[in-house]
């Protein structure tokens, strides 16, 4: 493997192939289900099977969440594509073929900006396209698999997109962040789930090296299925530094597929890699041409939300965020829309953000639970939260009240009210209190008068203590000072 100071001297060029599972409840071409977990082989039909005589019918929420990806990654939607046939021979791919789309893709020329090292960077999008998927060549598990590979074609047929970016990144960090940029966007508008565990996203890495100041492309290996985002990063440090020492010693860079040994942390290769040609592209005949007009186009821009970056940028300013909040907010859809509603109820964002990321979310946590499932709603949080700058309830209260909330999703209001923990902030009521506290605390009383200011906390806690916490803290203060001068 290459020295540092070898790799120092040359530049990384990376591009990305994301494959992408749509959030559809069938395949792109057929009525089966596309459910994870379910016996090998039994979401399964003549159409996903290949069988002879079956028809591809396609699936117009699959085109309606493929568009929705695109424009999230900036793309130019076409107003007329096409299908066509992808020729390979693997025994997971029953037809002999993959549906995809080759020179006429659905969308081309988007963008990604990522952020790395606290610089900002644009990775350009090539296109995206529609497919089907294959299924699922199994190599281990079984007790004859050192002689026997299995097959299992539930997944044959559920459709993807494939998001072909330009070679824009400069290394592992530049590809991890612009993976995640992905995956963070198609997630948040729910085209997929892109559980990475499940297959739903995963990638191909096509990866060069040249020396530093040229302009010209080294020759590329593609590195398959990366399924992790460690694997990716991993895959690609050591294949740049394979490169570098086998350009350094004199030698060549074979243009080929590898495949990633997570066990070994290595790269392998797999074949020789194919050009388009050899995959016999041709129109498909049994799809007629994709034409997306205008007003279908206009129907999907308008159930478009608001894009996580734009509404990361607009929590930094509306609700004057730290960036570190923001990112935690908008990490999902879910949890920006809950701390909104929370936030609007409350009319206190920075507070309403502390006790959802903190008390709400460690609880969440502790049930295995996300903010989708939260059994306090966001109004709720909103009201309590409301309460407290009210001065209707102290924090030590919230405390109390809060886990409450969350075994019985009931308002904060209404446990308030029976349990009869509403904040005491009467000066009649609590200078009685306040005076019982100086006259069974001579000894504090005195060292306060004398000087020593910062006791009057002993005297407050008393002052809170005997109201069970209840007390204003503010009120309570402000009359020990008035009462001892």
């Amino acid at each position: 493997m290459a020295t540092p100071d070898a790799i120092a001297r040359y530049e990384a060029v990376v591009g990305l192939e994301i494959h992408v599972q749509l959030a559809t409840a069938t395949k792109i071409f057929c009525g089966c289900p596309t459910g994870f977990g379910a016996p090998p082989n039994t979401n399964v039909c003549p159409v996903c099977l290949g069988l002879p005589g079956a028809l591809p019918v396609l699936n117009r929420t699959a085109v309606d969440l493929a568009i929705k990806g695109a424009l999230a990654l900036s793309c130019t939607i076409r107003p007329h594509s096409r299908f066509a046939r992808k020729n390979y021979f693997y025994p997971d791919l029953p037809k002999g073929y993959q549906i995809s789309q080759y020179d006429e893709p659905f969308a081309e020329w988007g963008h990604v900006d990522i952020a790395v090292d606290g610089a900002s960077k644009r990775i350009r999008v090539t296109r995206v396209h529609m497919e089907d998927d294959a299924g699922k060549s199994i190599h281990e598990g079984f007790k004859d698999s050192g002689r026997f590979s299995y097959v299992d074609l539930n997944r044959s047929g559920t459709p993807l997109i494939e998001i072909v970016s330009e070679p824009d990144m400069r290394g592992s960090d530049e590809a991890h962040a612009y993976l995640a940029a992905v995956k963070h966007a198609l997630e948040f508008i729910e085209v997929s789930s892109c559980d990475m565990e499940k297959g739903h996203l995963r990638c191909d890495a096509n990866v060069s090296v040249r020396l530093r100041g040229e302009e010209k492309l080294g020759t590329k290996a593609e590195v398959k299925n990366l399924n992790s985002f460690r694997f990716l990063k991993q895959a690609l440090d050591y294949e740049i530094s394979r490169q570098v020492a086998l350009i350094d010693s004199g030698g060549r860079v074979a243009q080929e597929t590898r495949l990633f040994d997570p066990d070994l942390g290595e790269t392998a290769s797999m074949r020789s890699k194919e050009e388009a040609h050899d995959y016999r592209y041709f129109p498909e005949p049994d799809l007629v041409p994709l034409r997306i007009g205008p007003a279908w186009l206009a129907s999907i821009q308008a159930t478009m939300p608001e894009l996580p970056a734009h509404q990361r940028a607009r929590f930094l300013e509306e609700y004057g965020l730290s960036d570190y909040d923001a990112d935690v907010l908008t990490a999902s859809r879910a949890t920006a829309e809950y701390f909104e509603t929370a936030a609007h109820v409350s009319g206190n964002p920075k507070m309403t953000a502390n006790w959802l990321m903190g008390d709400l979310m460690a609880m969440l946590k502790a049930d295995g639970k996300d903010v989708a499932e939260s059994p306090v709603s966001a109004e709720h949080l909103g009201e309590l939260v409301k309460l407290i700058v009210g001065n209707q309830l102290s924090g030590k209260l919230a405390k109390e009240i809060f886990p409450k909330m969350f075994a019985s999703g009931e308002a904060p209001a209404a446990i308030m009210e029976r349990e009869g923990l509403k904040q005491i902030s009467d000066s009649g009521a609590l200078e009685k209190v306040i005076d019982e506290v100086i006259a069974a605390n001579p000894k504090q009383v005195e060292q306060y008068r004398g000087g020593k200011t910062t006791v009057i906390n002993f005297l407050v806690g008393q002052a809170m203590k005997a109201t069970r916490g209840q007390a204003n803290v503010a009120l309570v203060t402000e009359l020990f000072k008035q009462k001892l001068g």
